[in-house]
């Protein structure tokens, strides 16, 4: 029988010879449909033969969730140690973190979860390096940290090549595109939007992923690419940062688009913090008891956009069932002890007592 990874290689070869144009965008569709099936098969294949070993199955404590990625010897294991709890070996050679090494950031009475993995090297997607157990990993974050040296700025578009072969897109957005499944009356295609292929080009995508019966909703224009990440399980959107390790070394030009530091002299990590804060969008918000005066005693994390329904949700069900009123003070507030609905929605340092 043939692997899967083999009939990946069969469909890619005869779309490499296929030539692009209108008239075989469905074919084109269909063909990448099923290689993205064939992996995501391939995903689960995995996780079902590597559960329970080599130390890679890290449970996701605090309140967010980061993966430190790059290639060998960039100095995670340094900035880990510096940032966290951790006691993640440190040496000048490659493949020194050999499994997972989680430690624990707290700050601005978050507690962030850092996940240290060893380092990325090229054929990753397909398991070389411990490639897969580390990619694993990376799907299950809140935010990828991408990291290497001056040296090897070339390795953040080696690093996002394999991230995109894993199915994780970074700092892309889930194309809007609503899948209603159906048990009878076949498949409907619905947009607004002109696209650059055709309604049987979406059914036969959609049957590849055996969804025969329906309504496939397109609410933007997208590429048939993003058409079939939208039916694929195995797809994830993750937030990335990039950071320049050993910066106090180069005297190059620097890129506006990337995080300088130097982790061995500790030069830049308050504003990297200030920015995996920022990229995670956290909101820090402080209850206040009934009968007690202002304070910042119990601080509770939350989201950007999240409501004050969400943190009384959080409390419970029953609590959130028993009031619909908060009071707020500080930031978000237009005077002190504004009443609200639990509609509004929090913002970062605003105090709230639930009445």
């Amino acid at each position: 029988m043939i692997d899967i990874a083999q009939q990946i290689e069969e469909i890619e070869t005869v779309l490499r010879k296929t030539p692009h144009h209108k008239a075989t965008n469905g074919f084109i569709g269909a063909m990448r449909a099923k290689i993205a099936r064939l992996k995501d098969r391939e995903v689960e294949t995995y996780s079902k033969g590597s559960a329970g070993g080599g130390g890679y199955a890290v449970k996701k404590q605090g309140d967010a969730t980061i993966v430190l990625i790059g290639p060998p010897s960039a100095g995670k294991s340094t900035l880990i140690n510096l940032l966290t709890n951790a006691e993640s070996k440190v040496a000048a050679y490659a493949f020194t973190t050999v499994s997972v090494i989680p430690g624990m950031l707290k700050y601005n009475e978050a507690y962030i979860q850092i996940l240290d993995v060893p380092g990325l090297i090229e054929g990753a997607s397909i398991g070389k390096g411990k490639g897969k157990q580390v990619l694993s990993v990376a799907r299950g974050s809140d935010l990828l940290v991408i990291m290497t040296d001056p040296e090897r700025l070339k390795f953040f578009d080696q690093i996002l090549v394999e991230l995109e072969k894993a199915g994780i897109r970074v700092n892309k957005r889930k194309p809007d595109v609503r899948i209603e499944k159906a048990i009878s009356g076949n498949l409907a295609v619905r947009s607004n939007f002109k696209q650059g292929f055709d309604d049987q080009t979406v059914i036969n995508i959609a049957n590849e992923f055996g969804i025969k019966n329906g309504t496939i909703t397109l609410k933007e224009k997208v590429t048939i690419g993003e058409l079939v990440d939208s039916f694929s399980e195995r797809i994830v959107y993750k937030p990335a940062i990039f950071v320049v390790n050993k910066s106090d070394t180069d005297n190059s030009s620097r890129f506006t688009d990337l995080i300088y530091i130097s982790a061995e002299k500790e030069e830049g990590i308050d504003n990297l913090k200030e920015i995996i804060w920022n990229k995670l969008k956290l909101v820090t918000v402080y209850l206040v008891e009934k009968n007690d005066k202002l304070n910042k005693n119990n601080p509770v994390i939350m989201k950007h956009g999240d409501t004050l329904k969400n943190i009384a949700n959080a409390i419970g069900s029953e609590f959130s069932e028993s009031t619909s009123l908060a009071k707020i003070w500080g930031n978000g507030a237009k005077f002190d002890g504004q009443e609200m609905s639990l509609s509004t929605k929090v913002v970062d340092g605003m105090q709230v007592r639930f009445i």
